[in-house]
């Protein structure tokens, strides 16, 4: 029986290198994220994973090529990063950063209606519409994260690069923004790509893994990449910390890499 037919790569990546002063971040890296999936973007720290992700953003230097398929124009790039950098006393609500983007300063004095709605459905979208009017700095990690999400949807893009989405989030948050990711997929037929440390998060969400240490260790379906010798190869003696049992409520545990039964796999029958 054939296998089914795999979707075109949104984002390919040809032997890139990147460099910070002398010191070789990324070396010959390879790579296709496949349109409409959730790929996850693996590896140790300082693999040069968030590097990747600004070498696509075109927001640091790199040789090589990086080829990004595009319809009418070049597809709008959303971007969720792990942290938010801002002055906590600021008297920004979240509605003036949602429409900082499109808005000339001062932004808390007036918005646009346009903008307003758009920014108010993306809040909706996310589950924070109740956050409109709350000071940024008052937010959680959760709400912040959210809000993020909500941002990086504001011009409707194809592909959104996700930054360890989940890292400064309580359980009960994390399930909630797993939802969203899992939404925005089935609902939106976006593009993700996701670096995640988590692995339990990685089994349920994507169906692509790029394993990546400086160069692409191994590159493929999360059932065949999420082997016990894989990970070692990647993450050598910290492999440890990623193959603990993760209890999800309602869940039975995950004591492996990989949980081919799950139902929450993106490939399951019954997770569609």
């Amino acid at each position: 029986m054939d296998e089914p037919k795999k979707p075109p790569a949104m984002i390919e990546v040809h032997d890139l290198f990147v460099e910070m002063g002398r010191v070789s971040i990324l070396s010959g890296v390879n790579a296709k994220i496949r349109q409409g999936e959730i790929t996850a973007l693996i590896g140790p720290n300082g693999a040069g994973k968030t590097t990747l992700l600004l070498a696509i953003l075109g927001m640091i230097p790199y040789r090589g090529r990086i080829d990004i398929r595009s319809g009418n124009g070049r597809p709008h790039i959303g971007y969720v990063p792990q942290h938010l950098e801002f002055d906590r006393g600021m008297p920004v609500t979240v509605m003036d950063f949602l429409c900082l983007p499109r808005q000339r300063p001062p932004v808390w004095l007036w918005h646009g209606r346009k903008m307003r709605e758009k920014a108010q459905a993306n809040l909706e979208w996310v589950e924070a519409s109740h956050l409109a009017g709350r000071r940024l700095g008052n937010l959680s990690g959760g709400e912040i994260q959210r809000v993020l999400l909500a941002h990086a949807l504001i011009d409707d893009p194809a592909i959104i690069l996700l930054d360890e989405p989940a890292s400064a989030v309580d359980r009960s948050g994390e399930e909630l923004f797993m939802n969203l990711i899992k939404r925005l997929r089935r609902e939106r037929n976006l593009t993700l790509l996701m670096v995640s440390h988590d692995i339990s998060m990685v089994t349920r969400l994507a169906s692509q893994v790029i394993c990546l240490n400086r160069v692409v260790l191994s590159e493929g379906k999360t059932a065949d990449v999420l082997t016990e010798q894989t990970l070692s190869t990647c993450f050598g003696s910290d492999k440890g910390l990623l193959l603990h049992d993760h209890q999800w409520e309602g869940d039975t545990e995950l004591s492996c890499a990989y949980d081919p039964d799950h139902p929450d796999r993106p490939d399951h029958p019954e997770g569609k």
